[in-house]
């Protein structure tokens, strides 16, 4: 492992604005997942257009930007001053710190640049070919959005590498002022449960730090760092799995495979982290197989709910849908998209704690969190409200915003769903809709508003990753319908770099930050 870091500096940068600043330390802004921003006071719909509104300057970087780019105010970093900074993760095995406001002078170049790899000693990447799959090309390495602590100003952030024909997962604690490893960081990840899912295990499921694959962003909880694993390209053997460390000691405490006896059942959601209401965690797992009603330990195409410290062998309360099997017979994973918790609810509200998932099937279920419904296997009447086939199937997440719900489907409009406190209710149909079409994989829209007002929909199109430029996406929160900026309207200026699928904006203090391949491009109101 290296530290690459840039030269101290004896004398102190322009320090940024200082005022209430909003930081994103995690995937999707909270761990409710929601998407939103309610404190950007910069950005406006009336200000958000091709005249006023635009790309400021990128930064390269040395691999692809699956993780979402995470954002922190008023950083003192020893020897640099003090700045607002965005941190980056790149399929390269590196982090990134860049200066969020600009890249003139001293910051032009990267305030710190941590590499996890070591060609030298013959530490890299990991290669699509060593995987036998091209989901993520060229290469794998940091591809889940990492998580930061501001009480201890550190980033726990997890790395794939191959080292001299081995393969490991390791998990980092990175402090945030120079991207140096916290005392006790890195640990190598490995787990083993009771199980005869791999056959000739001897009763046992090991880890495979080949075919695992760490996509769904880090959940910080309680003290706790919670991650989770899927596959590569559905290759088996494998086996969905959810860990839990200290955060401190960075100590292994808790272990759940989602398949012990079977197989499959990964935990994707297309890059979205574990959500979380402080006392439980929610995650839903993909395509594998199932016996939740027989009393057994495989929980494919699910919906799960787990104690804030985990505690196997099965989840405290799950949602299963009636038709499972067929899921998992045509891969049509319930676990593509992210759980959405929505805001708890009045005491007088039907249902308190509801949770939102969409999966490929682009089937909404609004779900009970404190009575989840199991499994029915009739129908899905056991869950507060299932509309089948009601949006694009969703490689993506749902956002929040005052009693809004926005969907990005593949192949489908963004759509707007309206919920209704006194019934509990999602609207039966989409109020809005977008102009245009989302192509695969969808997006997860992001929200950036002052409180109730000012909001705006952000949502990256990437169906052309892989050929060439994603393109930015906003939108009038109140009707889709209003498109405010688009960053085709003036590519030559506005181009975000090439697409990269599952990847989302983050919004904040009045800029946009567009993760891309090679590149982290900043978006914001432009000089007059």
């Amino acid at each position: 492992m290296k530290l690459l870091a840039a030269s101290a500096l004896t004398f102190l940068l322009v320090l940024p604005p200082v005022g209430a600043q909003v930081n994103v330390t995690t995937s999707r802004n909270n761990n409710s997942r929601d998407g939103q921003n309610l404190n950007e006071t910069i950005l406006t719909p009336a200000n958000v257009n091709v005249g006023h509104f635009g790309k400021l300057f990128s930064q390269p970087v040395d691999g692809y930007i699956y993780a979402q780019p995470l954002y922190v105010s008023n950083v003192s970093l020893p020897g640099l001053g003090v700045h607002n900074v965005a941190y980056v993760a790149t399929e390269h095995d590196s982090v990134y710190a860049f200066d969020a406001d600009n890249n003139t002078g001293m910051n032009a170049s990267p305030l710190w640049h941590t590499s996890f790899i070591d060609p030298a000693h013959g530490i890299t990447s990991v290669s699509s070919g060593d995987v036998s799959c091209n989901d993520l090309v060229p290469e794998i390495g940091v591809s889940g959005t990492a998580a930061i602590d501001l009480g201890t100003q550190t980033m726990y952030v997890l790395a794939k590498t191959k080292e001299n024909g081995q393969f490991f997962h390791r998990l980092h604690a990175l402090d945030i002022t120079t991207g140096q490893e916290r005392p006790g960081s890195p640990v190598v990840i490995s787990a083993r449960v009771k199980g005869n899912g791999d056959g000739s295990s001897g009763g046992y499921i090991n880890f495979d730090p080949l075919r695992e694959a760490h996509r769904a962003g880090l959940l910080l909880v309680n003290g706790f760092v919670f991650i989770a694993w899927a596959s590569h390209c559905d290759i088996g053997p494998y086996h969905g799995w959810v860990m839990v460390y200290n955060q401190t000691t960075l100590k292994r405490l808790k272990v759940w495979n989602t398949t012990p006896n079977g197989g499959l059942g990964g935990v994707w959601q297309s890059g979205t982290g574990l959500a979380s209401d402080g006392n439980y965690v929610f995650f839903a797992t993909g395509n594998g197989t199932y016996d939740g009603p027989k009393g057994g330990r495989d929980f494919g195409d699910s919906v799960a709910k787990v104690p804030a410290v985990l505690n196997p062998p099965r989840p405290y309360d799950y949602f299963t849908p009636y038709n499972q099997g067929s899921y998992e017979h045509f891969d049509t994973d319930v676990g593509s998209g992210g759980v959405l918790l929505l805001p708890d609810q009045g005491d007088g509200a039907p249902h308190r704690h509801l949770l939102v998932q969409v999966g490929k099937s682009g089937s909404i279920y609004l779900i009970d969190r404190d009575r989840m419904g199991a499994y029915n296997p009739n129908n899905n009447s056991q869950i507060v409200q299932d509309m089948e086939g009601a949006v694009g199937g969703l490689w993506a997440t749902p956002a929040w915003w005052n009693n809004n719900v926005y969907f990005g489907g593949s192949g489908d409009y963004l759509r707007q769903y309206t919920f209704d406190p006194t019934t509990g209710l999602l609207s039966n149909g989409a109020i809005t809709t977008s102009r245009n079409v989302f192509g695969y994989p969808g997006s997860s829209p992001s929200i950036s508003a002052n409180g109730t007002s000012d909001a705006i929909v952000w949502a990256l199109q990437t169906d052309n990753y892989g050929r060439g430029p994603g393109i930015l996406h906003a939108y009038d929160a109140n009707n889709l319908a209003t498109e405010l900026y688009n960053s085709n309207q003036n590519q030559s200026r506005d181009n975000p770099g090439g697409a990269v699928k599952f990847t989302v904006p983050t919004i904040a203090n009045g800029k946009v930050y567009v993760p891309a391949s090679q590149q982290l491009s900043v978006f914001g109101l432009l000089a007059n």
